[in-house]
């Protein structure tokens, strides 16, 4: 006497060998490494940009280099006199809060529509809302597939045409809008309240990078997944693009509410 389960021996090896697999589509639930928030703002003459360099393995801070600010596309240039290539002229800024694999992916994609339009060799490359533009279509297909890319994108730059900053932002389900001061993650809830309190359309780029440092120093305080570790980018109206290499901020933590006695403890102001 054999024993098998019921509809026989057969019946069962056919549905372990042709059935598909419960997990054959798999989608990110959850982001696993992710970073926190970019913040931007325009001045005269430009947009400019900032995040911090740190990516987090839930609650590690595990990466500590994740530059998470990248220059995409823009129109090829060459030096007048040597005719040697130079960088592209107004390129797109583009800064990513979330899963930090998605980030990639992103960038990946659109530098490769960016080198298709460099191949067709029509004079044509996409502008930063153009850019701005496409991505939240691409978010919110990716939504609708249930299988979105987690991440929070501020695309910055200044239009070749117009010579005007632009500066607007995209979230995981499609949600976009522009404005003159933006952040993504903890910095929407802490930093964005500081940029509109001192936001001046004039402002100067010293000014605006002060402020953005500033806004940056006090996430740091404040939010734990961010790090004092900073990149700062622009893009100007005359075409240029700069993106910094990282470098640490200044900080101070003999602020009162930082060193006074917690509830009778004997303790410092941290946990």
């Amino acid at each position: 006497m054999s024993l098998s389960l019921p509809g026989g021996p057969v019946a069962h090896s056919k549905m372990a060998v042709g059935a598909p697999s419960a997990s054959a589509l798999q989608r990110t639930r959850r982001p696993m490494v992710t970073g926190t928030s970019v913040l931007g703002i325009k001045y005269a003459g430009g947009v400019m940009l900032a995040s911090d360099t740190l990516c987090s393995y839930g609650s590690m801070a595990k990466f500590k280099d994740a530059r998470r600010i990248t220059a995409i596309g823009g129109r090829e240039s060459f030096d007048a006199t040597s005719g040697a290539p130079l960088p592209p002229s107004h390129p797109t800024l583009l800064g990513g809060g979330g899963e930090y694999s998605d980030y990639q992916a992103i960038v990946d994609m659109l530098r490769s529509d960016a080198t298709a339009e460099y191949c067709a060799d029509d004079g044509h490359f996409q502008s930063p809302e153009e850019t701005w533009s496409y991505l939240r279509a691409v978010m919110y297909q990716r939504r609708n597939k249930m299988n979105p890319l987690w991440n929070d994108l501020i695309v910055a730059g200044c239009d070749p045409t117009t010579k005007v900053p632009f500066l607007g932002s995209v979230d995981k389900i499609g949600t976009a809008y522009t404005d003159d001061v933006m952040a993504t993650g903890f910095g929407s809830y802490i930093a964005v309240p500081i940029m509109r309190e001192r936001f001046r359309a004039d402002m100067e780029e010293g000014e605006a990078r002060a402020l953005l440092e500033d806004c940056m120093r006090v996430l740091f305080y404040r939010d734990c997944r961010a790090l004092n570790r900073i990149v700062i980018a622009k893009a100007t109206a005359d075409g240029g693009c700069l993106v910094s290499e990282p470098y640490e901020l200044e900080t101070s933590w003999d602020a009162k509410s930082f060193v006074s006695d917690k509830a009778g403890l004997g303790t410092d102001g941290g946990w």
